[in-house]
C-alpha cells in the first residue's frame, strides 16, 4: 500500500492539485508556510494515492511512498 507525504514548505498555494483530486482528498490549510503561503493538506482516508497531485505540482511538493 502506498502514502502520500508532501513538503509543505515548497507549497506556494497554487491549488493546481486540489483542483485535479478526483477524491477531493486535498484541500488548502488555513495555516502558513515559512514562505506565506497557505500549503496543502490531505485527508488520508481519502487519498487512494491515484498520483494527478503529484503530476500537476510545479512545485515537488508531493512523494508517494510504497509501504
Amino acid at each position: 500500500m502506498a502514502t502520500l507525504h508532501l513538503e509543505k514548505e515548497r507549497c506556494k498555494s497554487c491549488e493546481f492539485c486540489v483542483t485535479e483530486c478526483p477524491k477531493e482528498a486535498l484541500s488548502t490549510c488555513e495555516d502558513l508556510n515559512s514562505g506565506g503561503y497557505h500549503y496543502v493538506e490531505v485527508e488520508e482516508e481519502k487519498c487512494n494515492c491515484c498520483g494527478l497531485c503529484y503530476v500537476v505540482c510545479p512545485d515537488g511538493v508531493f512523494e508517494i511512498r510504497a509501504q
